[in-house]
């Protein structure tokens, strides 16, 4: 997805960036983490799952007053709640919106919640998402977290703020995905400074308190949570839900501070769901060539060049993958650290670019094919023939394509050549399995 343009509403003293992803009969706010929108949208995965979010929608972004692409207050100040829902209202007012969606992830989520109390006539619906009335423990708020807690994670974001060592701690979940990792670094980079992120989280953990707010909530309201958050307990969502008239609470499966990645596909599909009224994409089951691909000995590789040599071959390998992928027609499913999963109309195809991936990555790959019946829901895809496709590759040597009978069958008179490599046994996989290596593609 191309970038849209970055526009500027003022506000105050200061200028909001803001961007509008493309259109619909309806707008979803998306009010997100310390990103920077510019830098947030360079990554590829990143910029082709927003539109998931829209639910066919037109989907608004905007940088809040004192980070990213708008401007600082002056003196270096932290923004109040106040101004941040300001913000808000001005990018409505800038793109003619009388009435949207609110979403709000993690720190937005305050933002919203004031929105939504104070303007309910201009809030369609509410999205809350990892998120807190408040995060200190008080006599009255038993969930909340000691101050000798948030005193260790504000010395944790100073230290690791727009560095790679972010991404474990917040992102565990990606911590060997060298793309992932380099984006993250450059757009909270771009966002904030550590000394200005030590302070703005300062200032949430302090300062956060919307519980008298959320009684005057009249919208319908959505509420999604982590089980596995590393920095918002489940039971901050969970009061939300006990406080505010309606709210229906659901819990997902991710281990991330935020849904992208982990949990994008199962939050979506309720947000979908919530704003529509129609549950978006159900599951459909496909016959499909499933690729499995991984560096030959990352381990021992990883441990002889170090971390920043390390990561600059992950991210020539990860760039010389997704070519060939589009190259073939081949869509990406997921990354495994050092290896991709993808899928293909086509099993010549597969073949053909899981040969080209060997022969164009920097590092010995070895590769596995298998075409079978998926599930499927967005770009997921899971089923038995995945697992066998993930056992195929597990099987190959270094330098080699390793596909089932199967694909060798069902590319009869292509011109692809194969040589018989036995009968396999695959673990937690029912019968044994031919398989044949590609001579020729």
């Amino acid at each position: 997805m191309r970038s849209p343009e970055t526009r500027y509403i003022a506000v105050g003293d200061g200028d909001v960036a803001y961007k509008v992803i493309g259109d619909g009969p309806f707008d979803i706010v998306y009010a997100m983490g310390p990103l920077q929108i510019d830098a947030a949208l360079d990554y590829e995965p990143y910029a082709q799952a927003l539109p998931r979010l829209a639910a066919g929608g037109r989907l608004i972004m905007f940088d809040r007053r004192g980070i990213g692409a708008s401007d600082r207050l002056r003196g270096g100040a932290v923004p109040t709640w106040e101004d941040w829902t300001e913000d808000l209202t001005a990018v409505l007012d800038a793109i003619g919106c009388e009435k949207a969606v609110i979403c709000a992830e993690s720190e937005g989520g305050p933002i919203a919640t004031l929105f939504a109390a104070t303007q309910p006539e201009r809030v369609r619906s509410l999205i809350l998402i990892n998120t807190s009335a408040r995060h200190m423990v008080a006599d009255d708020y038993p969930v909340g977290l000691g101050r000798d807690i948030v005193e260790v994670a504000l010395a944790l974001i100073r230290q690791i703020w727009g560095t790679p060592d972010l991404v474990p701690v917040v992102w565990p979940s990606m911590a060997n995905d060298a793309e992932f990792t380099e984006w993250i670094t450059k757009t909270t980079r771009a966002a904030l400074t550590p000394r200005t992120a030590e302070s703005y989280y300062r200032y949430i953990f302090e300062s956060l308190d919307v519980r008298q707010a959320l009684p005057l909530i009249q919208v319908p309201t959505l509420i999604l949570h982590d089980r596995q958050n590393p920095f918002v307990p489940l039971s901050h969502s969970r009061y939300l839900a006990d406080h505010i008239a309606g709210a229906h609470f659901v819990e997902l499966d991710g281990v991330d501070t935020y849904i992208f990645p982990s949990s994008w596909m199962a939050a979506t599909t309720e947000i979908g769901e919530f704003v529509t009224g129609v549950r978006p994409y159900e599951i459909d089951r496909v016959l499909t060539t499933v690729l499995f691909t991984d560096i030959v000995g990352s381990t021992g590789l990883a441990a002889s060049l170090g971390d920043e040599r390390w990561r600059r071959l992950l991210n020539t390998h990860d760039r010389a993958v997704r070519e060939q992928l589009h190259r073939f027609r081949g869509q990406e499913i997921n990354t495994t650290g050092d290896g991709f999963v993808a899928s293909f109309d086509g099993p010549a195809r597969a073949v053909r670019c899981a040969r080209a991936i060997i022969e164009s990555a920097p590092v010995g790959i070895r590769a596995g094919l298998h075409t079978g019946e998926c599930e499927r829901r967005g770009n997921d895809l899971s089923g038995l023939s995945v697992h066998i496709a993930a056992r195929v590759s597990s099987a190959a040597n270094p330098g080699e394509v390793l596909v089932s009978s199967t694909v060798k069958d069902l590319v009869a008179g292509s011109g692809i050549r194969f040589a018989d490599r036995g009968s396999h046994a695959f673990k937690g996989v029912p019968d044994e399995w031919k398989l044949y290596a590609v001579e020729q593609a």
